[in-house]
């Protein structure tokens, strides 16, 4: 089997390790190997090997420093796999491996997720740029392809300036999952509390519910920043649960009994906004309706399909009609029914990463 050299500075954010996981399962041809600088503990079932830049020994942090800021030594410590590809995971990521893909003379791919295509800090001149900035010209005049989770991510580089010819839209599929078989009794919201996840419009639209005498159970699964401030904000409605951050198996058993997942995105001060949300395609994959604003990266998976309900970002008046029209009976028997059904055709996980194999075996 070939290599494809799979490059993340951090192994692996434990948020990440599940939808990392997904985009390899279908390989068949090329084996990765994980590449990457930092150690955060979640590379446990990783298809392939693992290997971190730098070496041992006290020179360490200054090796692994030398290879980000002027792409210095990786190579020697990857040369003996025989890579034929390099593919990179964030815009960050295809900067950093950049120098690498061109020392060893293959072609480099560079998956964008979300923040690094949305995010305007990313590309605002000024000040001392980034090394992404530095080489932001360079990784479009050197890769083969830049892979998009969703339609809302290649808009938004052709916006930047991306030539159409660079950018495909793969998104990040689903395994199989045993379907939600609980009573469907309260909505779910899974992710970080940060801005752009819209958590104000959230509890904003269960104070209107509750004005019209509507008090559905509501679980805010999730931890970040923003976490302390949005339980103090949801004080008083005595229907919503915090519970911090959960494992995988625990967040399953919350979608066991969920009416429907809310996805409330809203597009950040500094431009942030979703790519395509892998909790979103999880809970449909177990046949749970999503709610999902238009700033979510989800109006192409629910809207053509009837997977769910698409509002307008930040109105907490249609995302309270949403979750009303959602308790009405029948309706969210439909929409899973119809969740489950897009997953099987167009969301699979082992066809999405065969069809990402199969891209990147176009490159070579």
């Amino acid at each position: 089997m070939k290599t494809v050299l799979v490059y993340r500075d951090r192994l692996l954010p434990a948020s990440e390790h599940a939808f990392m996981r997904r985009q390899y399962i279908g390989f068949r041809d090329l084996r990765p190997c994980w590449v990457g600088c930092r150690w955060e503990g979640a590379v446990g079932d990783l298809p392939g090997e693992v290997r971190f830049l730098g070496g041992d020994g006290p020179l360490r942090p200054l090796r692994q420093a030398a290879f980000k800021q002027f792409g210095w030594g990786g190579v020697r410590e990857v040369a003996d796999l025989a890579p034929v590809l390099v593919h990179a995971q964030f815009g960050r990521g295809g900067a950093l491996a950049l120098p690498m893909a061109r020392a060893l003379g293959v072609p480099l791919a560079v998956t964008f997720h979300g923040g690094d295509a949305f995010k305007d800090k990313h590309y605002r001149r000024g000040g001392m740029p980034s090394i992404f900035r530095r080489r932001w010209r360079a990784l479009q005049d050197y890769a083969s392809l830049f892979v998009c989770v969703s339609e809302g991510v290649r808009d938004r580089l052709l916006e930047r300036g991306v030539r159409p010819d660079l950018l495909d839209v793969i998104p990040i599929g689903v395994e199989p999952a045993a379907l939600a078989a609980g009573p469907a009794e309260q909505f779910v919201f899974a992710g970080r509390f940060v801005d752009k996840k819209g958590v104000v419009t959230l509890i904003d639209a269960l104070r209107v519910l509750a004005a019209r005498g509507l008090m559905p159970s509501v679980v805010l699964a999730g931890d970040g920043p923003l976490l302390p401030a949005m339980r103090a904000y949801a004080a008083g409605l005595e229907t919503v649960r915090f519970t911090g951050w959960l494992a995988a198996a625990d967040l399953a058993a919350l979608m066991e009994r969920a009416i429907a997942l809310v996805v409330p995105s809203v597009v950040s001060a500094g431009g942030d906004r979703e790519g395509l949300p892998s909790v979103a395609v999880e809970a449909m994959a177990r046949g749970v309706p999503v709610i999902g604003s238009d700033q979510s990266g989800l109006a192409d998976v629910l809207q053509p399909c009837g997977a769910g309900i698409v509002v307008p970002a930040a109105d907490a008046v249609a995302l309270a009609d949403a979750m009303q029209a959602m308790l009405a009976p029948g309706v969210r028997d439909g929409m899973a029914e119809a969740a489950l059904k897009v997953v099987r055709e167009t969301l699979s996980a082992p066809a999405q990463s065969a069809r990402l194999e199969a891209r990147l075996l176009s490159l070579l």
